[in-house]
C-alpha cells in the first residue's frame, strides 16, 4: 500500500490536528514551520513516551483513533504525576507500508480529540516509514515555579500513600481483547468500562495539579504496574512502603473477569496501564486531598503508609504473599 506524497500527507495531518491559530498563550509558531516556537513562563516539565504495535497495543483489536488517543494520554499521565499543567505536545509517527492514509488520519483524530479534552496544543512533529506502527510523543507541562512540581523522591516515614480511582481495569480490558470469550461473562456497562480503560485511558491532569496544591510530597502514575511503580517511588525516596491490598479499589468488572478467567483479582490489579496516581501526603494534608478529589468527582483512597527500610510489601486481607509484578520494557 502506497501512501500519499509526504508533504500532501503532512498537510492533511496538519488540518486534522486542528492547529492553534494566532499567537496567543505563549505559542508563537506551530505546525508548518521548521520548528515550534513557544514563550513559556515559570517552570516546565518535559516527558517523552512511545507506543509500538505488538508491544503496547495490537492493530487487530485497537482502532486507529484509539491508538492516537492512548499514545497522547499515556504521555500526558507523566505530567499529571508531576502536578504540571499540560501545555504542548510533539508527535513522531512511524508508518508501516500496510497502513492506509485513512488510518493515519484516524490516528490523528484520536490525538486531536485527546488534546482537546486535556487542553494540550499539538505544535509539531515528524513522520517516516517504519517496520511497525509507532508513535513517540514529547509533552511539555508548566507550573509557576519548580517547587510547585512533585517528584518521586519526597516521601518520608509515617506519611500516607493514597490512590486516585480504581485499579485493574486496563489489565482486565486487555484480557477481554485477547480472549473475547471472556466477554460473555461480563455485563454491560462494566465490559465497556474495562475496554475503555485499556483502549482510551484518561490522564489525571486535574487531579495531579490538585494533589500537588494539597501538599503531596511524592507522586507517580501507574503505568508499568501498581507494585512496580510503588517500587520506583520507594527507591527514589529511600523508604519502604506497605500497602493494604484490601483497601485498594478495583474497577467494576474486575471481579467478574477474575472469576471467569481463574486469575487472582490482585494479580489483575497489579497489571498496570491504569494511569491512576499514587501520591504520598503528610498526615496533616490527607483531609485536604480528600476534599480536593471530591470536588473533582474523583474516587480517592488511603491504601498504605511509608515505613522505614526499603522495598514494597503488599498485604492482602488473607495474609498470603503477593509478588510485586510489573512490566519491564526491555524484557521479552
Amino acid at each position: 500500500m502506497r501512501h500519499s506524497p509526504e508533504f500532501d500527507l503532512i498537510a492533511a495531518i496538519r488540518e486534522r490536528l486542528r492547529p492553534p491559530h494566532g499567537r496567543g498563550q505563549g505559542h508563537v509558531v506551530g505546525i508548518g514551520d521548521d520548528a515550534a516556537v513557544t514563550v513559556p513562563a515559570g517552570a516546565t516539565a518535559t516527558s517523552v513516551d512511545a507506543v509500538v504495535d505488538g508491544v503496547h497495543f495490537r492493530r487487530r483489536w485497537c482502532p486507529p483513533e484509539a491508538i492516537g488517543h492512548k499514545a497522547l494520554a499515556v504521555a500526558l499521565s507523566d505530567l499529571a504525576a508531576m502536578g504540571a499543567r499540560a501545555g504542548e505536545a510533539y508527535v513522531w509517527l512511524g508508518l508501516p507500508e500496510d497502513l492506509s492514509d485513512g488510518e493515519v488520519l484516524e490516528i490523528c483524530d484520536g490525538l486531536a480529540d485527546c488534546a482537546e479534552q486535556t487542553g494540550v496544543v499539538l505544535l509539531g512533529g515528524d513522520l517516516t516509514v517504519a517496520p511497525a506502527l509507532a508513535l513517540c510523543i514529547t509533552v511539555v507541562g508548566h507550573a509557576p515555579t519548580a517547587a510547585a512540581l512533585v517528584g518521586r523522591d519526597g516521601a518520608l516515614e509515617g506519611q500516607a500513600v493514597c490512590l486516585t480511582g480504581a485499579l485493574g481495569g486496563a489489565a482486565a480490558g486487555l484480557m477481554l481483547l485477547e480472549d473475547p470469550r471472556l466477554g460473555d461473562a461480563i455485563r454491560e456497562p462494566a465490559r465497556r468500562v474495562l475496554l475503555d480503560a485499556q483502549l482510551r485511558p484518561e490522564p489525571r491532569l486535574r487531579e495531579g495539579a490538585a494533589l500537588a496544591a494539597a501538599g503531596a510530597v511524592a507522586m507517580v502514575d501507574i503505568s508499568d504496574g501498581f507494585g512496580a511503580d510503588l517500587e520506583q517511588l520507594a527507591a527514589a525516596s529511600g523508604v519502604g512502603i506497605e500497602i493494604e491490598m484490601g483497601q485498594v479499589p478495583l474497577v467494576e468488572g474486575v471481579e467478574e473477569v477474575s472469576a471467569a478467567s481463574g486469575r487472582d483479582r490482585f494479580e489483575i490489579a497489579l497489571g498496570g496501564e491504569d494511569y491512576e496516581l499514587l501520591s504520598v501526603l503528610p498526615r496533616s494534608r490527607v483531609g485536604a486531598a480528600y476534599k480536593a478529589m471530591a470536588s473533582l468527582g474523583c474516587e480517592f483512597a488511603e491504601v498504605g503508609r511509608i515505613v522505614s527500610g526499603s522495598g514494597v510489601r503488599l498485604r492482602p486481607p488473607d495474609g498470603r504473599a503477593i509478588p510485586v509484578l510489573g512490566h519491564d520494557h526491555l524484557r521479552r
